[in-house]
This record gives C-alpha cells, sequence and structure tokens, in this order.
C-alpha cells in the first residue's frame, strides 16, 4: 500500500473494507476514480487461502477495458503475494485463458459475463469453490442488458458467497440482483 502511496483511506473505503473483511455482501457507490477497486480487492487479498488452487473470487466487469483495469489493479496489490487473476474476456482468444486457467493457480477471475458464460459451457472454468463475488460497475452491467447473463453465472457460485456489487450510481435495480 506504501508504495502506491495509499496513506488516508477514500470514503468507499472506509465503509466498504471493515464490512466486506467482516463477510458481510455490500452495496458500493461511488463515483470513478475513488478506490473502489481497492475497496473490494483489499478484502478479497487478505481473505484469499493461497494454499487452493481453485477459483475463490471472481469479479465480474462490462467490458474487457474495465475488466483489465480491475485485474491489473488486483495484480499490482497483490505482487507480493502468490495471486495473478486470471483475467477472462470476449474478443481475444480463448486458448490462452483456457491454457491459464488449467496451468496456474486461479485463485482470482476477472472477466465479462458473455466469456465467464463460455467458459462455463466448455467446462474448462468451475465456480463451487467462489467465496467472493463482485460485480463492478453493476449500474452499467444492467443498463448493457447483462443481467440474465449475471443471473446464469450465479447460479454456479454457492449460495454462501459472499457478494459485493459496486457502481458509480446505485439504481434500484440493482439490489436486485442478489
Amino acid at each position: 500500500l506504501a508504495e502506491n502511496n495509499y496513506t488516508t483511506p477514500t470514503p468507499i473505503q472506509v465503509e466498504a473494507i471493515p464490512l466486506a473483511m467482516a463477510g458481510h455482501d455490500l452495496l458500493g457507490g461511488a463515483q470513478t476514480g475513488t478506490g473502489k477497486t481497492a475497496a473490494f480487492a483489499l478484502p478479497i487479498l487478505a481473505r484469499l487461502d493461497v494454499s487452493q488452487k481453485v477459483p475463490q473470487a471472481l469479479v465480474l466487469a462490462p467490458t474487457r477495458e474495465l475488466a483489465a483495469q480491475a485485474a491489473a489493479e488486483i495484480s499490482n496489490l497483490s505482487r507480493y503475494a502468490p495471486v495473478r487473476p486470471v483475467v477472462l474476456c470476449g474478443g481475444v482468444p480463448i486458448g490462452p485463458q483456457m491454457k491459464a486457467l488449467k496451468n496456474r493457480s486461479a485463485a482470482v477471475v476477472v472477466g465479462t459475463p458473455g466469456r465467464i458464460l463460455d467458459h462455463l459451457q466448455r467446462g474448462t472454468l468451475r465456480l463451487g469453490s467462489v467465496r467472493y463475488l463482485v460485480l463492478d460497475e453493476a449500474d452499467r452491467m444492467l443498463d448493457m442488458g447483462f443481467a440474465p447473463d449475471v443471473g446464469r453465472i450465479l447460479s454456479h457460485t454457492p449460495d454462501s458467497r459472499q457478494t459485493a456489487l459496486f457502481s458509480a450510481t446505485m439504481p434500484g435495480a440493482i439490489a436486485g440482483i442478489v
């Protein structure tokens, strides 16, 4: 954190991190650039069991660019830990993604709904061990019509998972997803 010049937590981090560390589900609303990714990533990274080589955290984002940004921030925050997120997004070949899922620890998976569903259908991704689910930019995911896909993905995760929805705006429909 010090290397990233994180000296004072932002309001979303002050509110979200203690609740996430205590295992509560969250609805977090804060504008872009206020530290939402760290607000969900730091508790996940602190609570991962790195001895398990199965997906424990799933972060869904509406676009490949947002998924890449979230994965980059998670990688940055975990640079001294044995955690490297696997990014699963459309618009790029699926072969390297399948290889990454097979050949390295995939404790944290970050991706877009369409490609996550593609991996679920192929059997190259199993979400039965997911303990943490994050919908990043949940408002945009609803605007872009991903709700049915998100529902299908959620059906592959345990009911006992911790769920966090983060968004720049918080329409009432977001709470209905979980």
